[in-house]
């Protein structure tokens, strides 16, 4: 009898650990983006607009603690999405986070929605509101950007390209790419059926439910019972860890016009992406994250290795550096990040 009483006690003990466990894991999920920007705001961040050649560009500012740091998000999210790094940075640098045209709070346009002419109006942001000498980091399609300003801006001192989508972005490259049948499609699917929820036609169709079998639908189910309740809002998914709903939580503020670029290819119409990258004459940082493909020969990943080699040879003088993160560096492996960007200021002269 005793030993029953021993094992009810220990199956009782493990479930309301298991319980515990899993509603931490639940309370985790849904608040780690409320909690890193409260982090955010506690190290002396404060939401700015900047009216720019009549654009608005929105821009998180930390206190000047050092030389200047401009930070440029990749597609689909916001300034908000380097939230991890920002206290840390702001301990030594002048953080200037802005939200990409058609993001967040800055200028949904879709005139804008080019690499070139998106860079010429954040050199002219340098201009009007950093006044001097920068280190640029840029991550994704903001790795664009990063390199475009470091090749054409004569103030930037150093760039770190964080994961960009070098020669993966123009057609035929981009066809067999991640995020050309994943976001790209779907926001041009979007658009042709007429547009309205754009948040609510992302939980229905993104793409990456295929890797989820016949879970799908219960998250799909998810999203849906979100949104229904926060109208206007992210969607967060209780049984997805932080790094997937920071993956989704920036919709709610993105024009899928900007998507659509990617799709039509007229995001790359007005630059060249090898003259640029061969025009870095500043220190430079590459990262690469980790690159495979699906089952159909989509490439799940910034670049392959023949792209990124491609890009590593036409940048002079760039430290490269190779990781096992996936392509959200900077959220996965934040103090890699932030060793990283001490290194490039390190360089400078």
């Amino acid at each position: 009898m005793k030993t029953w009483k021993v094992v009810v006690a220990s199956a009782g003990a493990l479930a309301l650990g298991l319980g515990t466990w899993a509603g931490w894991g639940v309370w985790n999920n849904l608040t780690a983006s409320d909690r890193a920007l409260v982090a955010v705001e506690r190290a002396g961040f404060v939401e700015r607009t900047a009216t720019v050649n009549g654009r608005a560009i929105a821009y998180g500012e930390g206190p000047d603690n050092g030389p200047a740091l401009l930070l440029i998000h990749g597609q689909s999210t916001d300034w908000k999405s380097y939230a991890g790094v920002l206290p840390e940075l702001a301990r030594r640098y002048h953080v200037y986070a802005v939200d990409c045209f058609g993001h967040g709070r800055s200028a949904h346009d879709p005139a804008l929605y080019d690499a070139a002419g998106h860079g010429v109006q954040l050199g002219a942001f340098l201009d009007q509101v950093v006044r001097g000498p920068v280190i640029v980091s840029g991550h994704s399609s903001g790795g664009h950007l990063a390199a475009w300003l470091a090749a054409h801006h004569p103030d930037v001192r150093g760039v770190l390209l964080e994961d960009p989508p070098f020669f993966t972005t123009t057609l035929p490259r981009a066809a067999t790419t991640w995020n050309y049948v994943d976001l790209a499609t779907t926001a041009h699917t979007f658009l042709a059926e007429g547009g309205g929820d754009f948040v609510a036609y992302v939980n229905e169709h993104q793409r990456i439910w295929r890797f989820f079998g016949d879970s799908a639908d219960w998250f799909r189910q998810q999203g849906r019972d979100y949104h229904t309740r926060h109208p206007g809002q992210p969607i967060r998914y209780w049984a997805m860890p932080p790094v997937m709903n920071e993956s989704v939580r920036g919709l709610a503020a993105y024009d899928p016009h900007f998507g659509d670029a990617f799709h039509t290819a007229s995001w790359d119409a007005t630059w060249d992406q090898a003259a640029t990258l061969a025009s870095i004459d500043v220190p430079s940082t590459l990262v690469h994250t980790r690159v495979s493909y699906d089952e159909d020969g989509i490439l799940m990943a910034a670049m392959g290795e023949e792209e990124a080699a491609r890009a590593r040879a036409l940048i002079r003088g760039v430290e490269f550096v190779k990781t096992d993160t996936g392509h959200g560096f900077h959220v996965e492996d934040p103090a890699h990040f932030i060793r990283l960007v001490d290194g490039l200021a390190a360089r400078l002269p």
